[in-house]
């Protein structure tokens, strides 16, 4: 029972390490790059501080509106639209508010669609000019000499701008002249006419008149000159209408714009041509119920008449009757029946004219009608009961009365309608007239938007880091390389001080041609205690019992691809064994691009490639350095066939003409994913090693690499990763793997 328990433990535990170490690894990665995320997170920061105070400020202006409830037209109604319910005026009102009837009203009155703006340089002209405060109409003058710029002051008023239909949206520009003169110009800088303050000018389908104009001579405007429905369309979007609490019938609007006295004008012509409008509604609405009203009213007085007439008879026929008590009481009710039935009648005519017949208005005033009909046959079933000259009066007192009620309400209908049609007064007033507030404008948000510029850029940084990580599929751990049988043999650390003397960026390409390198390039010889000269040795020792099981004194070192720094690890290396008392040879097999000469301040002619083509002597190629017992042969002149060069007998007889005169020969040859020329030297030497370069080669070209140099018989024997960097995310291993920092300083001095 424990050992099965302790599985799944053992198995957790372990997950919640890998899960610690990729926490570890993901937070080095980005400490690794903070500058590189500091500096992104900065330059946001600052465009975004820069935006704030660069940026037009937008004032809002503010208005309120009352919409009072509407009473209907015709008695009764109200009874009708509570049973369903009506929907808050409101919102009806919001609707026509921004309708376009009086948004074109604002649109014509302003000149709206006519855009006028002075010609403001690039960036920072706008902010400048906000910035003048000019006294009694002064004028900025001109920065930097540019007087075809706004810099403060200017003003210019449109009243009238035809242009052709082809060219409504398309900026002109318009150039102040001296004395109010002005010059217009199309889109395509072609001058279309000239004018003067405060006249008409006219010329090929054009027609301009400059009310007010106040600028520098040479000052531009842009001018534009929208449609219509344009303009309204993008005002109804502009205008903000809501209702204050529900069903409150107060409706606030706003405006913004980037001048504060035209966001009130704006908003206040938007505001009074609302208001008239729903005068103009009202009273176009009371003449027609005023009319149906009108035509009604003779029918209804004919009708009183016949009852009066038909009841007058029928007391000359019968004489005096009197009417029982019951008799009176029905008739009091059958009146309010039949006159709230005639209401009805009325009121079916105001519904035909405003619903259809599926509005819950309509259904609401047939359940009314349904019931007062049911009310109608009760009371006239209890009629029936009495003698049949109650009846009869009943009926009669009935119709004379019901018609009295009925053509009374009417003609006081119709009074009340004349007055609303001659009146003045809607169901809405304004309560509080556009007004801004300038010394808030509510855009832009600066801190805010600083902080979110901020961030973002902080963001950023952090993404780019990461995804340049994911990208990156360049071997960091040594652990990855061992994964392919592949034995690492150094951690090499990346030298600041060869940096500096090979010119090389962190991503391994060469920021100079080699021919630029410093003419004491050998960091071994130059800078002998380097902490990357000390793994060095460490390889060094490595290697002197790798080459005690090899079949000869030959070592090759190649790489998978360029820039992996093999030349160095050669070079160095060689220097090091050197160093150490022992006789060795360095030969720069890289007969296409070879370019060790230059680390010993040497000529590449006279050498491996001459040797080869029979044109010299080895003992004329090999030449000698200032490092112990070291020997250097380098490429020679650069051959037309390089590989069938190396594959010729040359190679071999040269190899062993010299194994037996040195301890230990570095053979450097170009990277095998490039060309076939390692795996045809590698043939000839007794340990193969390899570089790759840190967080630069995927473990997949190395695999490749690999099987490339096995498909030509060759056993790789090791791997050295160069220029391993010191990183955060190399959790817990310093320099990546099996590397530990330790350095001295000489005591000479």
């Amino acid at each position: 029972m424990t050992s099965q328990s302790s599985a799944p433990t053992s198995g957790t535990r372990h997950q919640q390490q890998d899960d610690e170490i990729d926490l570890l690894a993901l937070f080095g990665t980005l400490w690794d790059h903070k500058f590189f995320i500091a500096a992104i997170t900065a330059v946001f920061m600052v465009l975004g501080v820069a935006y704030a105070l660069l940026a037009a400020p937008v004032y809002r202006s503010n208005a309120i509106i009352q919409v009072e409830e509407q009473k209907p037209s015709l008695p009764g109604m109200d009874d009708v639209t509570e049973m369903f319910g009506g929907e808050s005026a409101a919102v009806t009102e919001i609707e026509l508010i921004k309708s376009r009837a009086v948004i074109g009203t604002a649109v014509n009155k302003l000149n709206l669609d006519i855009i006028t703006q002075p010609h403001y340089f690039p960036v920072f002209g706008a902010a400048v000019s906000r910035r003048f405060n000019g006294l009694n109409g002064e004028i900025a003058s001109p920065l930097f000499g540019l007087n075809s710029y706004a810099w403060g002051g200017e003003k210019i008023s449109v009243s009238q701008f035809d242009v052709p239909t082809r060219l409504f949206s398309e900026e002109h520009t318009l150039i102040a002249g001296d004395k109010g003169n002005f010059s217009l110009y199309s889109p395509d800088d072609e001058l279309i006419l000239e004018g003067q303050i405060g006249q008409l000018a006219q010329s090929s389908g054009y027609a301009l008149y400059v009310a007010t104009l106040q600028a520098n001579p040479g000052t531009r405007f842009e001018l534009i000159r929208k449609r219509r429905l344009s303009a309204i369309i993008d005002f109804q979007a502009a205008v903000g209408a809501s209702e204050r609490g529900k069903d409150s019938g107060i409706i606030a609007l706003s405006l913004e714009n980037t001048d504060p006295e035209e966001a009130s004008n704006i908003l206040n012509v938007i505001t009074e041509a609302y208001v008239r409008q729903n005068v103009e509604r009202q009273s176009a609405e009371a003449a027609k119920s005023l009319e149906f009203l009108r035509d009604q009213l003779p029918g209804i007085k004919k009708e009183l008449e016949q009852a009066e007439s038909q009841l007058n008879e029928y007391q000359v026929k019968v004489g005096s009757v009197n009417i029982s008590a019951e008799a009176e009481v029905l008739l009091e009710q059958v009146v309010e029946i039949e006159s709230a039935i005639a209401e009805l009648q009325l009121q079916k005519a105001e519904l035909d004219r405003k619903y259809t017949s599926d509005h819950p208005a309509y259904q609401a005033w047939r359940e009314q009608m349904a019931e007062q009909k049911s009310r109608k046959a009760e009371l006239s079933t209890r009629i029936k009961d009495l003698p049949e000259t109650q009846q009869e009066l009943i009926g009669l007192k009935r119709d004379l009365e019901v018609g009295t009620e009925i053509y009374t309400q009417m003609l006081n209908n119709i009074q009340e309608l004349d007055i609303v049609r001659a009146g003045t007064v809607g169901n809405v007033r304004i309560v509080d007239d556009a007004a801004v507030n300038i010394e808030e404008p509510v855009k832009p948000k600066k801190a805010l938007i600083a902080v979110i510029a901020t961030l973002l850029g902080g963001f950023l940084g952090v993404a780019l880091v990461l995804v340049r990580a994911a990208l990156n599929r360049g071997i960091e751990n040594p652990e990855d390389i061992e994964a392919l049988g592949l034995p690492v043999y150094a951690s090499i650390p990346l030298s600041d001080e060869q940096r500096k003397l090979d010119r090389v960026d962190d991503k391994g390409k060469r920021l100079r041609k080699a021919k630029h390198l410093h003419p004491n390039a050998l960091l071994a010889q130059r800078n002998p205690t380097d902490i990357t000269i000390e793994s060095l040795r460490s390889l060094r020792t490595s290697l002197h019992f790798a080459m005690m099981e090899a079949p000869n004194n030959i070592m090759m070192i190649s790489g998978p691809s360029p820039n992996v720094g093999k030349s160095f690890v050669s070079g160095n290396l060689a220097a090091v064994v050197a160093q150490a008392g022992q006789k060795v040879l360095l030969i720069d097999l890289d007969l296409r691009k070879g370019y060790m000469h230059k680390m010993f301040d040497t000529s590449p002619e006279n050498g491996a490639s001459d040797v080869l083509s029979k044109r010299i002597s080895l003992a004329e190629a090999i030449k000698s350095t200032k490092v112990g017992e070291l020997s250097f042969l380098p490429r020679g002149t650069i051959p037309p066939n390089p590989s069938e060069l190396l594959m010729s007998q040359g190679l071999s007889d040269l190899l062993n003409e010299v194994k037996d005169q040195y301890d230990l020969i570095i053979v450097d040859t170009p990277p095998v994913m490039a060309v076939t020329d390692a795996a045809i030297v590698g043939r000839h030497c007794g340990v193969t090693m390899l570089v790759t370069r840190f967080a630069m080669n995927p473990v997949k070209e190395l695999e490749v690499t690999k099987q490339r140099f096995e498909q030509n018989g060759i056993t790789v024997k090791g791997v050295v990763l160069n220029a391993v960097e010191r990183r955060a995310s190399a959790y817990g291993y310093g320099y990546g793997y099996g590397y530990y920092h330790y350095e001295y300083k000489s005591d000479k001095t």
